[in-house]
């Protein structure tokens, strides 16, 4: 039962674990903040330059557009100006230029001139003629900006640009536009032609798109950065976790080694003990009773009949002295080895519980390191135990088997089985399977055990290195000591 609390003892203190998840929390909340302030920053100086670039993307475009319409106000000035400089200004000469501006059109037939008089008065709108000979002083665009007084405003000035929404022909829908008015201060007039800018516009929204996708696309990657530092700093922690795992299992199993070692050991003392001091006692007093008992012979009738009865008692005592010296360490297994003490110890069981016993031995029987001696040793002792106790069996097969990858321990019998699944998980049976596999696993072995009714395996197997990693201990730290 020792052996069994030095296993539980092997949960890890709390305030170790404490500190590690101190030392991680540090570790990882000051990387979490620097990442997401480099994100924030990065987030900001992305979205600085995408309204930078589209700024500057506009302003090109509108440049260009605006050059564009003063070539056409141009030419339509150039087309009108044989007539308005020769100083006409009679309804003839007004038809005729109202005549050449309705005839000129550009841009796939989305690009025209209009003209309106300053009081409002549509003149030219070739592609609504049911708006011309009207006054569209108050008419306003979807925005809600007065479209003609500003446009009439720059044509007071001389000339101007103007941005407002329109009917686009060839869609018909509305679209912005950007309008140019020149002023013919003679006439009243203001005359002037826009272009639509919804290819701009458009431009303007891929920009848009393309910035949010890259922006998304430097956030995933800087989250991909965090994930991975995370990654690495969680696998750094787990890497110094399972190597301090590692190392508190060895120093358990080397924990649990000694233990079971130090109860051998007091086990053989007491063994030696009984041996050598109660047992030679015993056979002193009855020497002594036997002396007296021949003494008091000649004389029959002083022999009282106590006097033999303690005589049988001392008998009695010896031999259980006997039997619980062998029981705490045969003194076979130190002696002849492993295979006589398993053939002994099943030969006495046998007999105890009238039951067959049968022993195979297979390969060479080397000679095993005591640690894993003792250790087979007492699995085959706990397992003929819990077969008399609880199996109801009639036969009894142990199998030694030394092999090039080890030795192999199985004892067998044909008992009513159990449940190991259930006694798995009740911690109130199943006490001596838990000590023996413990036993086995404390000197890197493994330990199985299958069951059914009629047929019951208790299996430890012994792996080559494991023996060699004994073998190379100083034999001293194993030894027994001799008998005297």
């Amino acid at each position: 039962m020792v052996f069994a609390d030095a296993g539980r003892a092997s949960s890890e203190p709390r305030g170790p674990r404490r500190l590690r998840k101190k030392i991680l929390l540090l570790a990882v909340l000051p990387l979490l903040a620097a990442l997401l302030l480099i994100a924030l920053a990065v987030r900001h100086q992305a979205l600085e330059l995408a309204r930078q670039e589209r700024t500057l993307v506009e302003s090109a475009y509108l440049a260009s557009k605006e050059a564009e319409l003063r070539h056409h106000v141009e030419m339509a000035m150039n087309m009108i100006a044989p007539i308005y400089d020769t100083g006409r200004d009679d309804d003839a000469a007004k038809a005729e230029a109202v005549r050449i501006l309705n005839a000129f059109d550009f841009d796939h037939g989305d690009g025209y001139f209009f003209a309106y008089e300053y009081s409002g008065r549509c003149l030219v709108l070739p592609h609504q003629p049911e708006l011309v000979g009207q006054n569209l002083w108050n008419i306003r665009d979807r925005d809600g900006l007065p479209v003609v007084q500003s446009l009439v405003a720059k044509a007071r000035q001389g000339q101007g640009f103007f941005r407002y929404v329109w009917n686009k022909p060839t869609v018909k829908q509305v679209a912005p536009k950007l309008g140019h008015v020149v002023g013919l201060q003679r006439w009243g007039w203001m005359i002037g032609t826009g272009i639509y800018l919804d290819d701009v516009q458009a431009t303007l929204d891929q920009l848009d798109q393309q910035g949010s996708a890259n922006i998304a696309k430097t956030m995933g990657w800087i989250a991909g950065i965090a994930l991975l530092a995370l990654g690495l700093v969680g696998g750094s922690a787990l890497a110094l976790n399972l190597s301090e795992y590692r190392a508190a299992d060895a120093q358990l199993q080397l924990l649990a080694r000694q233990v079971v070692q130090s109860q051998e050991n007091e086990r053989a003392h007491l063994s030696r003990e009984l041996h050598d001091s109660t047992s030679q006692t015993l056979v002193s007093i009855k020497l002594l009773m036997d002396s007296a008992i021949g003494q008091l012979g000649r004389e029959p009738q002083r022999l009282p009949a106590t006097l033999t009865q303690a005589r049988a008692r001392i008998d009695d005592a010896l031999t259980e002295v006997r039997d619980i010296s062998h029981r705490l360490r045969p003194v076979v297994l130190d002696t002849l080895g492993l295979p006589s003490a398993l053939r002994h110890l099943g030969e006495e069981f046998a007999e105890h519980a009238e039951m067959a016993f049968f022993m195979r031995l297979r390969g060479q029987a080397d000679d095993l390191p005591d640690e894993i001696k003792t250790v087979l040793f007492r699995i085959t002792q706990e397992a003929l135990t819990n077969i008399d106790k609880h199996a109801r069996a009639g036969r009894v097969d142990l199998r030694l088997i030394f092999l090039a990858g080890g030795v192999r321990l199985t004892v067998a019998d044909d008992g009513t089985g159990f449940d190991i699944a259930a006694i798995g998980v009740d911690p109130r049976r199943g006490i001596g399977l838990r000590n023996m596999r413990e036993r086995v696993e404390s000197i890197g072995g493994v330990f199985k055990v299958h069951s059914r009714p009629g047929s019951t395996r208790v299996i430890a197997q012994v792996p080559a290195e494991a023996l060699r990693r004994f073998t190379l201990q100083p034999a001293a730290a194993h030894a027994h000591p001799a008998r005297r």
